[in-house]
C-alpha cells in the first residue's frame, strides 16, 4: 500500500477520499509520531548546550526513545491499512456461510490489535514529551506540550478505533480486556498530557 511514501498532500487527499483506507486508526498513528517527532526536536535543540551539559545523556536515551516511538507508530499507518482490508471482505461474506463467525471473529482482533498499539506507543510517547518537557530547553518547551497532545488526540483516536471493534466480538471477555486496557491508558497519560497543557496556558501550579 505504501502510505508512508504518500506525500503530505497525497495522503491528506487519500485520507479525504471515499477510499477506506487510511481511515482513523492509520491517521491516529500518523499524529502521534508527529507528536513524537516534536519531543525528539526539543533534544536535538537541548543536546550540545552548554547549559543542559548535566542533562545530556539523559536526552539522548530520550532521543533514541523517540525515534523508536516514532519508527513504529509509522509502521502502524500500514499495518492498520493492512488489518481493515480483511474485515471488510469479512462483512460481504454471505451470512448463510458456516464460517462467517469464525472470520469475521478473528478479523476482528486483527483490526482492533493496531490501534490498541498505536494508543500504547502514543501513551509511552507522552511520558517522553513530559521529561523532555522538564529536563529539556526551555525555548523550546512549548514543543514538548505540543507533542503530548498530539500524542493525547491521537489516543483517543485510536480509542475509538479500537471500540469500534471490540462491540461487534462475540467474546465479550476478550473484548472487555481490550476496553480496559484501552481505558486505563487513556485515563493515565491523558492527565500527564492535561496537565502539561494546563501549566502551559498558566492554568496549573
Amino acid at each position: 500500500m505504501e502510505l508512508l511514501n504518500s506525500s503530505i498532500l497525497d495522503f491528506s487527499q487519500k485520507l479525504a477520499s471515499s477510499a477506506p483506507v487510511p481511515g482513523g486508526g492509520g491517521a491516529s498513528a500518523l499524529a502521534g509520531a508527529l507528536g513524537t517527532a516534536l519531543g525528539n526536536m526539543v533534544g536535538e535543540l537541548t543536546v550540545g548546550k552548554p547549559r543542559y551539559a548535566a542533562v545530556e545523556a539523559e536526552m539522548k536515551t530520550l532521543m533514541a526513545k523517540a525515534r523508536d516511538l516514532q519508527e513504529r507508530l509509522l509502521a502502524c499507518v500500514e499495518r492498520d491499512a493492512e488489518a481493515f482490508e480483511p474485515l471488510s471482505r469479512a462483512y460481504g461474506i454471505p451470512k448463510e456461510d458456516p464460517d462467517r463467525e469464525q472470520v469475521l471473529e478473528r478479523c476482528l482482533r486483527e483490526a482492533a490489535a493496531v490501534p490498541l498499539e498505536i494508543l500504547e506507543l502514543c501513551g509511552e510517547a507522552i511520558d517522553l514529551q513530559r521529561e523532555f518537557g522538564e529536563k529539556g530547553s526551555r525555548l523550546v518547551a512549548s514543543d514538548a506540550v505540543t507533542g503530548a497532545v498530539l500524542c493525547w488526540g491521537a489516543m483517543q483516536g485510536a480509542a475509538v478505533n479500537v471500540r469500534v471493534n471490540t462491540k461487534l466480538m462475540r467474546d465479550r471477555a476478550y473484548a472487555q480486556e481490550l476496553d480496559r486496557r484501552a481505558d486505563e491508558r487513556l485515563q493515565k497519560y491523558g492527565e500527564i498530557a492535561r496537565r502539561m497543557f494546563e501549566n502551559a496556558w498558566g492554568g496549573g501550579n
